[in-house]
């Protein structure tokens, strides 16, 4: 077993983070499995498209005959999964694409995982680990007032996209706990950063700012999300995976609580200064719509115990990586044409031009 691992959701947002970095690191080999759903693209993947130490394989989790093919073949010494359908509206219009992934993929990627495991010698077994990549949101909602979330509050998601992941978090552990795997999860608040899809927040509010489109803010914009820069959050990922302990649950955050409206003020302040209108603020393009079904209020994550255990914690502040952000977006305006192209642009009519104005 050499320095391999098997990633799953690699040409997604946060998988391809982490694959890109864990190549250009220098950290060994990675078998990069994505179905290539609407939010993966090839495309963030293309500084490491010739290097010998990435190897791509268009195929779903639920795949079973190609998932075992690979771990026979590779040998991995671990397996990490990003693959999951995570966009909350999504999950509203259609929840059972994400049963489909996030329960069912989860599964059969676990069975296959698991047989390969299991005849591995001794040595191998001990030092093999899976990586489950899971959300702050399958705790559910907090006000103003209680604390961040502790890897001990119980599950109580709210949306069919948290309630998925919280089934996917229950079968690891309990893949743990009844057959002896060496399972680790990771339970991230909202991330941010370079090849994020336009249908979350902040890509959003960048792509519409500077094609002079409204800035949609589900109700009046008070709902607060802890940010995590993505690169921060991939470091934490391969300290857990380095160091956590077998059957433990790591929470990731930034410690940078936001309301939803404070963030794209910030954008908009932002883009005013790197790329002025001829006239006015972005902030001018700001529209308030409809708040969607069961629209959590505030999410933040509690990470002292990584910092504790294993020594991480971010390296970036909010300021310090919503710059970074919004300068990558503005350096790399061809990528964000070509993936807002097709279904993108069918999805955000269904989602929001359908929703009335506040």
């Amino acid at each position: 077993m050499d320095n391999c691992i098997v990633v799953t959701g690699g040409a997604g947002f946060i998988g391809s983070n982490f694959v890109n970095a864990w190549v250009m690191l220098g950290l060994g080999k990675v078998i990069n499995l994505d179905k290539l759903t609407y939010a993966g693209n090839l495309e963030n993947l293309a500084e490491i498209s010739d290097d010998e130490n990435h190897v791509f394989v268009q195929a779903d989790i639920g795949d079973k005959e190609t998932v075992a093919a690979l771990l026979k073949q590779h040998q991995p010494k671990a397996v990490l999964n990003f693959a999951a359908e995570s966009h909350v509206d999504r999950s509203i219009h259609s929840p059972g694409e994400f049963i489909q992934t996030n329960i069912v993929g989860t599964f059969y990627l676990l069975e296959e995982v698991r047989a390969y495991w299991s005849a591995l010698n001794e040595d191998a077994k001990r030092d093999f680990r899976f990586l489950h990549v899971s959300t702050d949101e399958v705790y559910g909602s907090l006000t103003a007032d209680d604390p961040a979330f502790k890897e001990t509050n119980p599950y109580e998601p709210n949306s069919p996209y948290s309630a998925s992941k919280a089934a996917s978090d229950h079968l690891v552990r309990a893949y743990h706990h009844t057959y002896g795997m060496p399972m680790l999860t990771t339970n991230c608040s909202n991330n941010y950063g370079p090849y994020h899809f336009p249908e979350k927040l902040i890509p959003l509010v960048i792509h519409n700012a500077l094609n002079g489109k409204d800035l949609p803010i589900y109700g009046n914009g008070s709902n607060v999300r802890d940010w995590l820069y993505v690169e921060d959050h991939c470091s934490a990922i391969r300290r857990v995976l380095e160091a956590g302990k077998i059957g433990e649950t790591y929470n990731i955050g930034g410690w940078n609580e936001m309301t939803n409206l404070g963030v794209v003020h910030t954008l908009c302040d932002m883009l005013d200064q790197a790329q002025p209108k001829a006239s006015g603020s972005y902030r001018d393009q700001i529209t308030y719509v409809q708040d969607r079904p069961g629209h959590d209020q505030r999410y933040a994550i509690d990470a002292t115990k990584i910092e504790r255990e294993l020594g991480w914690k971010p390296a970036e502040t909010f300021e310090t990586g919503i710059q970074k952000t919004v300068q990558w977006y503005l350096n790399h305006q061809s990528w964000v044409e070509h993936v807002t192209s097709g279904e993108y642009k069918k999805w955000i009519g269904d989602n929001y031009q359908a929703r009335e104005k506040a």
